[in-house]
């Protein structure tokens, strides 16, 4: 009887534990920008054969459910990045991901493809922040 009472409290213990976990949603995060037309074919080709070591730096920054898209609107095409980040550290996983050489590399391939919005360009980006207007979890 007293094994089963012992054993009881510790179920019970470790139910509060996890029951006090400190896990948090990810943080959803979505840009724009425009694609050059003239190198979209290029830009698809090269999401359609990624560098292994450009996806490992992307999952080690906490990046997960990462998508891109592309739609025409008005004769122009834009592509609309969204990912979820699991991480604490959303800027210094992102400094360390803008240091990884071959992640570098693959932008050097990407960049050009691009064709970033003024707000982005005024900031020597490529991408422009967007803000979330509605979430259904």
């Amino acid at each position: 009887m007293k094994r089963i009472i012992q054993t009881l409290l510790c179920l019970a213990v470790m139910a509060l534990f996890v029951g006090c976990s400190t896990s948090h949603p990810p943080k959803r995060y979505a840009w724009v920008t425009g694609l050059k037309p003239d190198r979209a074919a290029d830009y698809e080709n090269l999401h359609a054969h990624p560098w292994p070591a450009v996806l490992k730096q992307i999952k080690a920054s906490h990046i997960q459910n990462f998508s891109i898209h592309e739609r025409e609107i008005n004769g122009q095409l834009y592509l609309f990045a969204y990912l979820e980040y699991t991480g604490k550290d959303f800027d210094a996983d992102m400094k360390r991901m803008a240091a990884d050489p071959e992640t570098r590399r693959w932008w050097k391939e990407t960049d050009p493809c691009q064709s970033p919005l003024p707000d982005a360009a005024a900031k020597g980006k490529i991408w422009s922040d967007t803000k979330e207007v509605y979430f259904l979890p």
